[in-house]
């Protein structure tokens, strides 16, 4: 019983860590014209911060499982805590451009750490049986913290200081670093060593990939710097993969995509992720920009998408153990499209409350495929392959999620020139949630190839 009180414990110790990553990294948004005016710039310059975040987080993400590996979990879980909470308060404490960034670049090293190490721990330390559980813990920060970030950093902004958004994370950070000391095993440390080839050419790929996502996210992508950053990430990428298949200790196992389970996660998952993460970006803009709401009104109807995931959170486990993981993956992934879709119905005269059972539904499906999609990802890896299929699944998750800005912002700029200049303000945004209602149904083409009893190990068990 207290085996089983304390994997419940460290589950939500790591939930926890992962939901102040997720809003570190969304609640920015509404605080960037405050931040511009104190720093004495353009608010556009202030992306450079969002962006060196997210760069930093696509070049460690890779690290993560060699590190863990070499100097023991906790230890790395620790340390990312600390250096993620110092950096916080350095981003607090900044008086220009050049030091917030800084600070972030930092920050992303410490985040890169913290949530696929946090993972790690939980997925070596659960059963399969309780897998299930567990997993749906993990993946509510990153349903939550992207529709409570934006209100909650309007709200710190509106009525205190900006420097709030990053000092909060002190207290949070204390009581998580007094939580992986307690609850989070030590393991024997591995003396694997360093593949410096896999880090520079895998780092540098992501690096470049991750910058084609923010330059193509800017309100004036320029696209042939976009180009020429994709051209760089894949002449990275190509050798890169070649190099983790031939050498003895890659930084990055690939072994995980033999399992057609893994792999569906990698592929059709990231073109889900890339869906629902367009979503949180079209829809406020669209509400003001398409139906004139101010920017309170428009976050508040995003609650709906919150409220929409909290409510269908108790019922995943027992959803998927009634119709196994296939069905779910189809059958969700397809309400999930549709809602997407149904997002380019949206007009200032439909009733408020169907606006709301849009989004609430929405919010169910987001809820339901994430935690199957997670939970699937890890069924059939063996122990000794854990830590390797973990660093990949936080690699491709990071980058999904990344492009998924992009994809909005791309499909934005498309139905403006197919859809703008009319009457309606909203065209564009109609077409674009077409768009990406249309790459979220690709994605379910992998679920298809799955086989019925996927994800039956974990699935039989009683949690």
């Amino acid at each position: 019983m207290n085996d089983k009180i304390n994997r419940k414990a460290l589950a939500l110790l790591v939930a926890g860590t992962f939901f102040m990553e997720n809003l570190d990294a969304t609640v920015i948004t509404p605080a960037v014209p405050a931040m511009a005016k104190s720093f004495g710039t353009a608010p556009v310059d202030l992306s450079t911060g969002i962006s060196a975040y997210m760069l930093a987080l696509g070049v460690f993400i890779p690290v993560s499982g060699w590190a863990a590996e070499r100097f023991g979990a906790r230890r790395i879980f620790s340390l990312a805590i600390v250096i993620f909470t110092l950096t916080s308060v350095l981003c607090g404490m900044a008086q220009n451009l050049p030091e917030f960034v800084a600070a972030r670049i930092v920050q992303g090293l410490g985040g890169a750490m913290m949530v696929p190490v946090g993972r790690l721990v939980v997925l070596k330390e659960t059963p399969k049986e309780g897998l299930v559980k567990a997993i749906a813990v993990l993946t509510w920060p990153a349903l939550v913290a992207p529709v409570l970030g934006p209100p909650f950093g309007g709200l710190i902004v509106d009525h205190g200081d900006w420097r709030w958004i990053f000092w909060l994370n002190l207290p949070l950070g204390v009581l998580a670093l007094l939580g992986a000391l307690r609850l989070v095993p030590g393991h024997q440390p591995s003396q694997r060593s360093f593949d410096w080839p896999g880090f520079l050419l895998m780092g540098g790929a992501l690096f470049f990939l991750m910058l084609v996502a923010e330059i193509l996210a800017r309100p004036q992508p320029a696209l042939l710097a976009a180009a020429g950053a994709l051209a760089a990430g894949l002449a990275l990428l190509v050798p890169g993969v070649r190099h983790l298949k031939r050498a003895d200790h890659p930084m990055l196992s690939l072994d995980a995509m033999q399992k057609p389970s893994f792999a569906v996660v990698v592929w059709g998952g990231s073109l889900f992720r890339m869906g629902v993460s367009a979503v949180p970006f079209l829809l406020p803009v669209m509400f003001q920009i398409g139906f004139g709401y101010t920017s309170f009104q428009s976050g508040s109807l995003l609650m709906a998408v919150f409220a929409g995931n909290l409510t269908m959170k108790p019922f995943t486990t027992a959803v998927m153990k009634r119709f196994g993981m296939r069905r779910v993956l189809i059958g969700n992934g397809a309400l999930n499209a549709t809602s997407i879709a149904a997002c380019a119905l949206f007009a200032p005269s439909m009733p408020l409350w169907l606006t709301c059972v849009i989004l609430f539904i929405g919010g169910m499906t987001r809820s339901m495929q994430f935690t199957a999609l997670n939970t699937i990802a890890f069924a059939d890896i063996p122990g000794a392959g854990m830590a390797d299929a973990n660093t990949l699944f936080s690699t491709a998750f990071q980058l999904a999620m990344g492009m998924g800005v992009s994809l909005g912002a791309v499909a934005w700029q498309i139905g403006a020139i197919w859809g703008g200049g009319g009457a309606d303000a909203a065209m564009p945004f109609r077409i674009a949630f077409l768009m990406v209602a249309a790459v979220s149904a690709i994605g379910l083409l992998d679920s298809l190839k799955l086989a019925r009893n996927a994800g039956s190990s974990v699935l039989a068990a009683r949690a």
